[in-house]
């Protein structure tokens, strides 16, 4: 073996089917040795071991093949039981080419579906049991018995409202069909709808009213079959739903039919709608088959009550501690810094943004391998001033002696701050208990900054689990009293006084400023002597309210408490400002899901992504906003889905994979049938990183025509077709993909090579389906945008604005999309906007790819702003709005019109793109880290002025844009001789 190579972690990178020589440890103490295919499942494996060992002696000893059960030392070292012997040999990655077989201990529907988790949420469960952490068993406990009490529920229910569930309708947000060359709602053609039933091939042209119900559409099918058929049996439309053909999708309930999304654009694009009637036998099929493998698991496990909380006592002694709070710095272990410098560290108590009092700062120490602080720590706060969610941030950081310049009159020398890490932890733990003893907090490394930001009360409270490379921090909390001390509850609403409608102009306008994040001693002492007015005429400004709390003082915390529990229900558009880490209060989290649950289920897809970054801000693992995602995730699939994948698409990420991988394993267990589908589509991604992968290595070694050949080649090989085929998208559970077509498919040519990937559909003839997949760019900021562009075409089709139609001239389908890309781009500061970014369809519909860049985030070139125009309107898309006649101004005032009325509606609902961009501050994106990125989409929408300030902005912006634009020419001239010189 060559030196630095150890296992077989190297064979398994190689592709193509080739055989392995194996050896096999039988529990009778027999060995057996013969080669077998890398693409053989383990359950093959185990027959062929069974044959082979039935010449060999004490093979009457054995029990049957299913009594054992496969060990093996996995690539990470560990010892894994492969009870998921559907696994091929190549995807279980042994680091020895050694199998034991063991007898099965325990049960084993457990055990497998166990293995099948870890395998999938990328984290193995016996982690979580191997912390010893009695929070994580709590939460796992509680979670797995909610998550499971879920799935029972869903099986009992009738076959109507389980299709609720599995194939939520897919809508429209509003039905807009009376635009030119649209279809209008009264008075139009019937629509065309080709109907078949299932198990026939024989199929219905059917013609409806597309304000019809589908038991209409239902109906008609039942009234032709009858006729052509001759059938006299009577058939209940009621008992049949309708499925789109090739798709997991519906179309039922008490909707248009012109609604559906899927019709929608059938009918936009001239196309005829295919559809199966469905009978809800079948239906209940599929909910047998799903509830059959959740029972099999319950029953196959005893239930067990999670352990009682101790009796907290003592409850109001924590009020009467007058004594200042303080902890013990004891000693740093693993601090890397060099030589010559000495460490400090600095400590701050905060409530959520806000620190409670002055920062901490330790005595300097000399640079060790364990250096020794041995220091009480004094916080300027009494405990019984403590919030709830108090939390200690700690900051390690060098102090470094720096020479001055020789012409400095100053000191001799200057001490400068070299940040080393970071850390966080709560004061309480999640029993609501003040912590006493001594924690060891694994650090995590800090990014050079200014010494005012060394602290980062906006990180997460989980210690590092790299403990061997991370600098520790050992401290001890007190022991205040002989008795443990629990953060007393407000049993009873504390009584307040009424106050009087005085002041009010005063009130009005600082409620009215929506870009206030700062207020005035006075303005802070009359919103809190207001606040029942505040709760009366403006409910909307609770943040306001709660950011001039005095969270320290709870005779204050007692006060807003009660006004919460009377406080009327906010809609999504002001509740979600609450989420972010400076309301970290949870009565206030409580309050804030009290108001989403109101969300639909389409509403609640729109936040999602939001929603799952600001699990990041929650200090504790049981929390309101975990379970009702879980909740809402268990009552609908697709929104399941998505969960599913944001929280699985940040598991490699340390500070969030404890947290994330407890709610990914609790979706599990109450969705145990959806596990074989992600995993299906979890091993085809795999596939596919791996096919992108061997598309990087060897495009530049060979010709691209000849890449594209190996490249279907390796697709066409065995592994590859199966892990590729049949799965549904991950992009749209909806969408099926069956059978690869590995001669249609090609990679593109920029930088990470993205794949382009092509489907059959077998369901529909001559119809295919292509995705694309792109490995190696943090996507997130595209996926943001998107976002928000789908959003704002929600927002415009609800005020009656479609600017996506699909109208009978591709010159009016370019005009009404170049006034959405005007807007959209301008509000949400998109840069990169060269002409290899901007595409249009053969239909005329212009849109943009590539969001690297946005908030203003504008490129330069020779310290030289690349885009100077608010957003892009050259003349050439003027002669195209025009129809190509300099005299046609009628056509460029529509077009100016619909920008106008585009951007009004945004404005009126500035503060909700706000508040979501807030949210994913979270995420950690690079151009989207602070309240200050955010300062361009302030600017943008015009928060704070009125309708009439911010339009006439708009219309500057527009003629800037318009005048400007040989700006743009000279721009994407340059950008394509820069082009053209790289290749």
């Amino acid at each position: 073996m060559p030196p630095g190579e150890y296992g077989m972690l190297g064979e398994w990178e190689k592709e193509g089917d080739h055989d392995i020589m194996m050896d096999f440890l039988l529990p009778t103490g027999i060995f057996l040795k013969f080669p077998v295919s890398r693409n053989d499942t383990i359950g093959a494996i185990k027959k062929m071991v069974w044959r082979n060992a039935s010449s060999e002696p004490l093979y009457g000893a054995l029990s049957d093949a299913d009594a054992y059960v496969f060990t093996c030392i996995n690539s990470t070292a560990e010892r894994e039981e492969l009870e998921d012997e559907t696994r091929r040999l190549c995807d279980v990655r042994l680091f020895m080419s050694v199998l034991r077989l063991v007898a099965r201990e325990g049960d084993r529907v457990e055990k497998l579906t166990n293995t099948q988790i870890s395998l999938l949420i990328g984290k193995g469960l016996h982690e979580f049991d191997s912390q010893k952490n009695h929070e994580v068993n709590e939460f796992r406990t509680k979670m797995r018995s909610f998550c499971e009490e879920k799935a029972q529920d869903r099986q009992r229910l009738p076959w109507y409202q389980w299709m609720e569930y599995s194939f939520s309708c897919d809508l429209e947000p509003c039905v807009s069909l009376a635009e030119p060359g649209g279809i209008k709602t009264k008075g139009t053609k019937k629509i065309f709808v080709n109907v078949k039933f299932e198990a026939s091939d024989e199929s219905f042209m059917l013609q409806q009213e597309p304000q019809d119900l589908p038991v209409i559409l239902m109906r008609s099918a039942l009234k032709k079959k009858a006729t052509v058929f001759r059938s006299v049996r009577q058939e209940k439309p009621e008992d049949y739903t309708l499925q789109v053909n090739g798709r997991w999708e519906f179309i039922y309930g008490k909707y248009p039919l012109c609604q559906f999304k899927y019709i929608f654009s059938c009918l936009r694009g001239g196309q005829t709608p295919h559809l199966t009637m469905v009978h809800h036998s079948t239906v209940v099929k599929y909910q047998e088959e799903q509830g059959c493998l959740g029972s099999q698991v319950s029953k196959s496990r005893s239930l067990s009550k999670p352990p009682p909380l101790p009796v907290k006592k003592n409850t109001s002694s924590l009020w009467s501690i007058e004594e200042p709070f303080h902890i013990h710095l004891l000693q740093g272990y693993r601090v890397n810094a060099d030589e010559g410098m000495k460490l400090v560290v600095q400590a701050g108590l905060f409530h959520g943004s806000e620190l409670l009092c002055k920062v901490v700062t330790s005595g300097e120490v000399n640079v060790c391998s364990e250096p020794l602080w041995d220091q009480k720590l004094v916080f300027d706060i009494s405990v019984s001033d403590l919030p709830r969610m108090s939390r200690l941030c700690f900051a390690l950081y060098a102090v470094i002696e720096k020479a001055k310049k020789p012409r400095s009159t100053k000191k001799k020398n200057k001490k400068a701050d070299c940040p080393l890490a970071w850390v966080n932890t709560m004061v309480f733990d999640y029993k609501d208990q003040l912590k006493t003893g001594e924690f060891l907090l694994s650090t995590w490394p800090s990014v050079p900054d200014d010494k005012g930001d060394l602290l980062n009360p906006m990180g997460t409270v989980e210690k590092n689990p790299n403990v061997d490379s991370a600098a520790g921090l050992l401290i001890r909390f007190p022991n205040i009293r002989p008795h443990p001390l629990y953060y007393p509850h407000f049993d009873k609403p504390t009584s307040y006084i009424c106050n009087h409608y005085t002041c009010n102009h005063l009130l009005k306008e600082i409620v009215d400023n929506k870009n206030y994040t700062e207020f005035f001693e006075d303005e802070k002492e009359l919103l809190w002597k207001l606040r029942g007015v505040v709760r009366e005429r403006y409910p909307e400004s609770l943040s306001k309210l709660l950011l001039i709390t005095k969270w320290n003082k709870h005779e204050d915390v007692a006060q807003m408490v009660a006004f919460l529990q009377k406080w009327p229900d906010l809609p999504a558009l002001h509740a979600l400002e609450l989420l972010d880490y400076s309301f970290p209060d949870p009565m206030v989290r409580s309050f804030t899901i009290r108001c989403l649950r109101k969300l639909r289920d389409e509403e609640l897809l729109q936040y999602l992504l939001q929603l799952v970054q600001v699990l990041k801000y929650e200090s504790y693992l049981d929390c309101d906003l975990a379970t009702f995602l879980l909740e809402r995730a268990l009552s609908n699939k697709r929104i399941g889905h998505f969960l599913f994948w944001h929280l699985r698409s940040e598991m490699h990420v340390s500070s969030v994979s404890l947290r994330f991988g407890l709610i990914l394993e609790a979706y599990c267990r109450g969705n145990i049938y959806h596990i074989k589908s992600l995993c299906k589509q979890n091993e085809a991604l795999n596939k596919m990183k791996a096919l992108n992968d061997f598309v990087k290595s060897g495009w530049q070694k060979t010709s691209r025509q000849q890449m594209t050949d190996d490249m279907k080649l390796c697709i066409k090989q065995e592994a590859y077709m199966e892990a590729l085929s049949y799965l549904l998208s991950p992009l749209n559970p909806s969408i099926m993909l069956s059978e690869i077509c590995a001669d249609r498919c090609k990679f593109m040519d920029s930088k990470m090579k993205p794949l382009w990937l092509m489907y059959k559909n077998k369901w529909v003839q001559g119809d295919t389906v292509g995705i694309i997949f792109k490995n190696g760019d943090d996507l997130r900021q595209d996926m943001l945008t998107l976002q928000m562009i789908q959003l704002m075409e929600i927002l415009w089709k609800k005020e009656g604005l479609d600017l996506r139609d699909k109208l009978d001239q591709a010159i009016e389908e370019f005009t009404l999309s170049c006034a959405g890309y005007c807007v959209a781009t301008y509000v949400l500061g998109i840069g990169d906007r060269h002409n290899d970014n901007i595409m249009i369809k053969e239909t005329g519909q212009l849109f943009h790819i590539d969001f690297g860049h946005f908030l203003g985030n504008f490129k330069s070139k020779f310290g030289i702003n690349r885009e100077r125009v608010p957003f892009i309107l050259t003349y050439d898309f003027v002669h195209v709005i025009q129809q190509g006649r300099t005299n046609n101004s009628e056509k460029f005032e529509r077009f100016r019109e619909c920008c106008e009325q585009a951007y009004k509606i945004l404005c009126r609902n500035g503060t909700l793109f706000v508040n979501l961009f807030a949210m994913m501050k979270a995420a950690g994106l690079p151009e989207l880290s602070s309240f200050k990125d955010i300062q361009y989409l302030k600017d943008s929408l015009a928060l704070g002025k009125s309708e009439e300030e911010a339009l006439k902005n708009f219309k500057v912006k527009f003629n800037e844009a318009l005048r400007e634009s040989w700006k743009t020419k000279v721009n994407w001239m340059m950008h394509s001789l820069a082009k053209d010189s790289r290749l």
